[in-house]
């Protein structure tokens, strides 16, 4: 062996100790990077010496010829990244759709003294007022007032809705945009990585910034990612380049499957999002496709799905739009619908103090109907004497004025579209009733998948997360190495200075 052998080895341990505590350093800077996975050094024994061959010196043994820093790799379990991104998913979707639910029930605002219920209550107590005196002009006006404050209830809670539904459809466009984007940020840290890995590299920053845009992606819609060699001499510890497919909530394939992104197609391959509405008025989503291959995104998960489920969607093209604000607005027309219908019919039965009959006490704004259009007769809140409280001549005679309020509990309405043995109260008690239980279900299933996406984060960050005891402790093991490595070389260095400079002086 060479004179200078032990220098050698000593040189080779300095150089790994010192690698593995640039890396402890890494770790420690990165400590509350988000996305950062913790690395560390792969140590690996030198070839001893040596090796076989004809002309191999006859030593007892093979020697050991040191150690290198193998690669750096970082800690990662990429099965708990796959349950971390499914649950993510599942959070999503019902995070955004308890938000839409409580966005609406902040509208609706019931019970309270400003929602609905409460207007109609006040407005029936006036009517009974009315049927009590109904001479008595005071009372008429009362009845005039509060009629209209049920028709700018009915208005307001269109337009609030309407409001809301038109900023789902933005949040919709933007989510389409963001998770577009996300994608070709991936392909163009895949395109970073092929040049990387071929060489022996294993790009560990760029590993971390393409999981942090998985992770992102994940949430706005169930997907499944894969992995490919970038090339035949990259290192078999590599992750290589990510192909993402959008699958169903089960976790399957769609027939045939979506990708989203091909990792394997010459510089990778990006299919962007794209998603087409109805025509207004009743606009809604009609599809969502992916490079012009359709896929139901309801099948799936995440928070695209939450938006265009609370939105409206018809996929079917069948013109029956369902969602969730479509299907209160819908409801909240037909309630006001039927209920203009039934009272207008029992107060053109009616007649007011000078004898007039036929008037509707309620209308509809030009261009506009069901809870957006509907107004009071302007005639009846200029001349409050129209109100037909009466069912005849007779003075003093208010049992049209009970027959109004009746309206509002009457379960046998002629033609009514509320449904059978249904009035007008209990049509929009089970309106109330039913966003309810919708938005309490929402409220638990967000806790529930937040709990459990808490958890499988926090096993991921045991895994992979930065532990600053650890990593005090690893230095202080690396040091202690290094400053070993150093005294071999040391005593290495003094044993070369007994044969260069002492030996042969002896006698002298």
């Amino acid at each position: 062996m060479s004179t200078f052998h032990g220098l050698e080895m000593a040189k080779q341990a300095l150089f790994a100790q010192q690698s593995a505590l640039y890396t402890t350093g890494h770790n420690i800077s990165n400590a509350n990077t988000e996305g950062y996975t913790r690395q560390r050094v792969n140590f690996e024994t030198m070839n001893p010496y040596p090796s076989a061959s004809r002309n191999r010196p006859q030593i007892p043994g093979q020697m050991g010829t040191g150690v290198e820093a193998g690669s750096v790799q970082r800690i990662r379990d990429q099965f708990l990244d796959y349950q971390y991104r499914a649950e993510n998913s599942k959070a999503g979707y019902w995070s955004t759709k308890s938000n839409a639910l409580s966005r609406m029930e902040s509208i609706m605002n019931e019970p309270s003294e400003s929602g609905l219920s409460y207007t109609m209550d006040q407005f029936w107590n006036s009517l009974q007022d009315l049927a009590v005196n109904p001479d008595d002009a005071g009372a008429r006006t009362v009845v005039a007032n509060r009629g209209q404050m049920v028709a700018e209830t009915f208005n307001y809670l269109s337009d609030s809705l309407s409001s809301i539904r038109s900023d789902l459809k933005e949040q919709i466009d933007v989510s389409v945009k963001d998770a577009n984007s996300v994608l070709r940020q991936i392909n163009n840290i895949n395109n970073q990585i092929k040049e990387l890995e071929p060489h022996g590299y294993l790009p560990n920053d760029l590993y971390d910034e393409r999981d942090r845009l998985i992770d992102q992606l994940s949430g706005m819609m169930n997907i499944k990612v894969s992995y490919s060699k970038s090339g035949e001499s990259s290192p078999e510890i590599a992750t290589g380049l990510a192909t993402i497919e959008v699958i169903d909530d089960k976790g399957n394939s769609f027939t045939p499957p979506v990708t989203l992104l091909d990792g394997n197609n010459g510089e990778g391959k990006v299919n962007e999002l794209s998603v087409s509405y109805g025509e207004e008025p009743n606009s809604a989503v009609e599809g969502v496709s992916v490079n012009g291959q359709p896929i139901n995104i309801l099948h799936s998960n995440g928070s695209l799905k939450g938006l265009i489920d609370s939105y409206g969607h018809d996929f079917k093209a069948t013109g029956e739009i369902e969602g969730t604000y479509t299907e209160m607005l819908e409801d909240l027309d037909t309630m006001a619908n039927a209920f203009i219908e039934a009272f207008n019919q029992v107060h053109q039965s009616g007649q007011g103090l000078d004898g007039t009959t036929g008037i509707s006490f309620f209308e509809y704004k030009e261009g506009k109907a069901g809870a957006a259009g509907i107004v009071v007769n302007q005639d009846i809140l200029d001349h409050p004497d129209l109100i037909a409280a009466s069912t005849n001549d007779t003075d003093g005679q208010g049992d049209n004025a009970l027959h109004l309020a009746d309206v509002f509990d009457d379960k046998q309405l002629t033609g009514s579209p509320l449904g059978e043995n249904t009035s007008i109260n209990s049509f929009y008690q089970s309106l109330i009733g039913e966003m309810g239980v919708e938005a309490q279900e929402a409220n638990r299933m967000t806790k529930n998948t937040a709990t459990l996406t808490s958890q499988v984060q926090e096993q991921r960050m045991a895994v992979s997360s930065v532990s600053l005891d650890e990593e005090m402790s690893n230095m202080i093991k690396f040091q202690h190495a290094y400053n070993a490595a150093a005294r071999s070389m040391t005593a290495m260095d003094e044993m070369l200075d007994k044969i260069i400079n002492s030996m042969g002086l002896v006698g002298r």
